[in-house]
Formats: C-alpha cells, sequence, structure tokens
C-alpha cells in the first residue's frame, strides 16, 4: 500500500514547499498537490529532490472552476485557454515528472448542452493523453460529487465509464475518490469493480465530513481490499480536510501501515 500526502489539502499550516518535508517526516511516501504552478517548476524539482519524495499527481490548470465558473476542459467557447492551460501543464510536467496529470471535467456552462460538454471533454481529454504520453505522464479524469461542487458535469462511476469509453485512449484513465461517491451514498464498491482496470490514481477521505480516516462512516478495510482485488497497484491520496494541524491527526496512517503492510 502506497500512501501520499495531498499537500493543497495537508499541513497548510506550512508553506507548500515546506509541506514536502513535513510530509516525508510524517511518513507519507509520496505527495501530490492539486495546482502547483505559483512554485516555480524548478524549485519545486530540487525540493522534491532532496527530500527524496516522488510526486504522483497534480492537476491541469482550470481556469475559474474553483471560484464557482465552469473551468476550461468542457467549454466550447473556451478552447484556446484550454489548448494554453495543456502547453502550461506539458512544460511545468516536463521538468517536476509528476506520475500523472489530472483534467478536470468542470461545471456545464451556462447556454452549452450536456451533449456539447461531453463532446468538448472527450476531445480534451483525448488531446491531453496524446501529448503527455510521451513524457510517460498518465492522464486521469474524476467524478466529483454535486453537492459540494454544484453543476459539475461527471458525477458518478457510470458517468466516468462512459466518458472513458468515448475517449477510447490507452493513456487516460480514472481518478477515483472514495469520499466524492461516498458523500453521494453511491456503492462505493461497486464503482470499483465498474472501472476496474482503469483505475489511475485513487484519492480518499473519511465521510461525511471530508476529515482524515476514523472521523466518519466509512469503511476503509473493505475500500481498499476491494482496490486490491480489483487488481489496483497504484497510489492512495490522502485529499481530506482536517480540523488540526495534519500532524496531530495521523494515528490512522500508522495503523493503515501495520494493517495493510504486514
Amino acid at each position: 500500500m502506497k500512501i501520499a500526502a495531498n499537500l493543497s489539502l495537508l499541513f497548510s499550516e506550512l508553506p507548500l514547499i515546506d509541506r514536502i518535508v513535513a510530509a516525508s517526516a510524517a511518513g507519507f511516501s509520496a505527495v501530490e498537490i492539486q495546482f502547483p504552478y505559483e512554485v516555480p517548476a524548478l524549485r519545486l524539482k530540487e525540493a522534491l529532490q532532496r527530500a527524496g519524495m516522488p510526486l504522483v499527481l497534480i492537476n491541469l490548470p482550470a481556469g475559474d472552476l474553483l471560484t464557482g465558473g465552469p473551468g476550461l476542459a468542457a467549454v466550447p467557447a473556451r478552447q484556446a485557454e484550454f489548448d494554453a492551460a495543456l502547453r502550461e501543464a506539458l512544460t511545468y510536467a516536463a521538468m517536476v515528472r509528476p506520475a500523472c496529470v489530472n483534467v478536470l471535467p468542470g461545471r456545464l456552462a451556462d447556454g452549452v448542452t450536456r451533449d456539447e460538454a461531453i463532446t468538448t471533454l472527450t476531445a480534451n481529454l483525448r488531446q491531453a493523453a496524446e501529448a503527455f504520453a510521451p513524457l510517460g505522464i498518465r492522464v486521469l479524469c474524476e467524478a466529483i460529487n454535486p453537492l459540494d461542487m454544484p453543476g459539475f458535469l461527471i458525477n458518478t462511476p457510470e458517468q466516468l465509464d462512459d466518458l472513458l469509453r468515448s475517449v477510447d485512449h490507452p493513456n487516460c484513465q480514472a481518478q477515483y475518490d472514495l469520499y466524492h461517491m461516498a458523500r453521494q451514498g453511491l456503492d462505493v464498491v461497486a464503482g470499483i469493480h465498474l472501472l476496474a482496470g482503469r483505475i489511475g490514481h485513487v484519492q480518499f477521505a473519511d465521510c461525511p465530513g471530508r476529515g482524515e480516516p476514523g472521523t466518519g462512516e466509512l469503511q476503509f478495510p473493505v475500500l481498499l481490499r476491494a482496490l486490491e482485488e480489483s487488481g489496483y497497484r497504484g497510489w492512495l491520496g490522502a485529499e481530506y480536510k482536517s480540523q488540526r494541524p495534519t500532524m496531530h491527526g495521523l494515528s490512522w496512517l500508522h495503523e493503515w501501515e501495520a494493517a495493510f503492510n504486514r
């Protein structure tokens, strides 16, 4: 079992670069960063190398998505902006070499039909998958629950399955977030089975609350066993919101290591 710290949420009391060392000291084996672009790529690369920490995931720039807008990937009128975001991510990733790059579908934009949005998203994912393939970097797409992010285009494993089948590119896989599936009351294990063999990265937080494991109701041993049985051998990204300094809420990490790495 390989666990990465999402530095966009964890150790947030520290500057981003310092979170890498903190994650290593805490016992994590790698890091992921949602949008690292504020840090020069060379500086991030050097910090990762000093700490001996792999970078397993970054997101493609998503425009106004985090401030309530539709983002870039599924908006026909924003094609030029998406293309620019793709170029920026390619240049950045060529330096820091993440294992994966996640393309967020975004929200359904005003005046755009769902079919138009899906057609645009499909083409953009195929373009990104092709562009990152020579770097050996996998392209991902994820479903996010519409309760936390109203209007988000892809919500369920079934929608993600349909999207991946439409993209039909060997370098495009699913990012499967256990929290986002549970938040909607979906069968998280059934989603794992549906996407088995096409899950490129997994993220988790407990539900409800999106806190660290043990603060909610998710049965993580069951979910981790289902992932293992599905053939998944990739990283598990801890992407949760701690209500206290991260170092004070890591008993789950040591318990998981003891239980699953025997």
